[in-house]
């Protein structure tokens, strides 16, 4: 079971999601009825506890994880979380863990698979290989956009936290 948590910027409150299944619908963790229609481009219809509200969303960035929206005639920014961020950030793992030109392992595990090979270009965030951790498989990212230059892990190796995973030009 999938969690996301949605905060308000700016306030203490907090919705957890959760979801079965990747293409499950979401629903909200305490149990309320929540009903989401999609009404349109970006334009939803929420009802929650018997009340409705229209959503608009106005913009989503999903390098910093966050959405705007305006609820009928607020507007607000929500902070969304998955449960690997919250535990990433709970072991101290959240910061980059890498010097410039490599990309370093930033927690012990097994590499399940590498999904790019010397001389590839990545973009900043592209998927360059899945490692699992505690019983999670974890997508490790580019850094920023650039060329491979060495693949130094192996698919079915384990790796320490810290290790070099793979280098860029």
């Amino acid at each position: 079971m999938a969690k996301l948590f949605a905060s308000i910027t700016g306030t203490k409150d907090e919705v957890v999601l959760e979801r079965a299944t990747p293409n499950a619908p979401w629903s909200l963790s305490a149990g309320g009825d929540a009903d989401v229609v999609q009404i349109g481009p970006a334009q939803f219809s929420v009802v929650i506890g018997g009340r409705s509200h229209r959503v608009l969303v106005l913009k989503e960035d999903r390098e910093n994880k966050t959405v705007r929206l305006r609820i009928g005639a607020r507007t607000c920014t929500v902070r969304m979380e998955e449960e690997q961020d919250r535990l990433m950030q709970t072991l101290g793992l959240d910061k980059a863990t890498r010097k410039a030109g490599d990309l370093k392992a930033p927690m012990p595990g097994l590499v399940l698979n590498v999904l790019v090979k010397p001389g590839d270009a990545v973009k900043k965030n592209d998927s360059v290989l899945v490692l699992e951790a505690m019983k999670m498989e974890n997508m490790i990212k580019a850094p920023s956009d650039g060329l491979v230059k060495a693949i130094l892990a192996e698919k079915g190796k384990p790796v320490e936290k810290g290790q070099v995973l793979v280098q860029f030009e």
